[in-house]
């Protein structure tokens, strides 16, 4: 292991030895899984966990079962140094660092698959990536038993499968969202947005502004029909690709009907720039 000046495990039983000790002490246990190339959103969620935890843990592992044929397993950016002292400066009590062996043993056969708010968007364009990541997240949810969990609400089709995935599987953890962070120009802050050239960067913050006056045409009345199609239109107009341009309802991202909305809505979108795929939503403020 290179030269980690925070604490960390590498093996299950490091990892629950140290836990052992702090739910003798009878302290509150907050988790963050992270693929690592940490960034500001990262932070700010072990911060969110720091506010409501005694004792905070972040994991970095890239999850092969994630990760289709011809997806970025390989060129995902592992940056495990400059993360741990972003992790240290934000006061994480702890690292943990499985490696693949670990997760995923060679006998290994156990998969977790899920309907409800895993089917459509996301499973479009990636039949694949919910179940890989309802199977590793359960996988660490039982190595590091914490009490709370935290994710971004930037992923938030994955927010919500974690969620029902805990409710499902009756996981005494409490799932908190941490809210989006954004670059100055309004672009979700991700790590993969180090993939994008100069000239896609300055486009990519288009997505933003797409999704905003999405929300804004919606929350002034709008026909949802007519406010997706124009959202659309200008994403089709702004990006390489677009694999979708959505309303839906908020707590269970099922369809909603072509009217006045009457249920909290989410707008969310993924397109394409070049070889990078790019995601965000935004809340619909709807009538109490």
């Amino acid at each position: 292991m290179q030269n980690l000046q925070i604490p960390h495990a590498t093996t299950i039983s490091a990892l629950r030895t140290r836990i052992r000790t702090w739910r003798e002490d009878k302290l509150r246990i907050g988790f963050v899984p992270t693929m690592g190339a940490l960034h500001e959103g990262h932070i700010s969620l072990v911060r969110l966990a720091k506010a409501h935890c005694d004792r905070v843990v972040a994991s970095i592992f890239v999850n092969p079962k994630q990760f289709a044929a011809g997806e970025d397993l390989d060129t995902y950016p592992r940056t495990l140094i400059a993360d741990a002292e972003k992790l240290t400066d934000a006061q994480c009590d702890l690292i943990y660092l499985p490696t693949n062996e670990i997760m995923y043993p060679q006998d290994y056969s156990a998969s977790i698959s899920l309907k409800g708010p895993a089917l459509g968007l996301e499973s479009e364009a990636r039949p694949h990536f919910f179940d890989g990541v309802a199977t590793v997240v359960a996988k660490l949810f039982n190595q590091v038993r914490p009490d709370m969990a935290f994710f971004g609400e930037k992923d938030y089709q994955q927010l919500l499968v974690i969620r029902q995935m805990v409710k499902d599987l009756d996981f005494p953890i409490d799932v908190l969202g941490g809210e989006t962070l954004r670059e100055k120009d309004g672009l979700a802050m991700s790590s993969r947005n180090a993939y994008l050239s100069a000239d896609e960067r300055s486009r990519a913050a288009r997505l933003n502004a797409i999704l905003t006056d999405f929300a804004a045409a919606l929350e002034a009345g709008r026909p949802l029909a007519e406010a997706r199609a124009e959202a659309e239109t200008a994403a089709r107009a702004g990006f390489d690709a677009v694999d979708y341009v959505e309303a839906r309802c908020a707590t269970t991202l099922a369809k909603l009907p072509d009217g006045p909305l009457e249920t909290p809505t989410r707008v969310l979108a993924a397109v394409r720039l070049g070889s990078t795929r790019l995601i965000d939503n935004r809340p619909v403020k709807t009538p109490s």
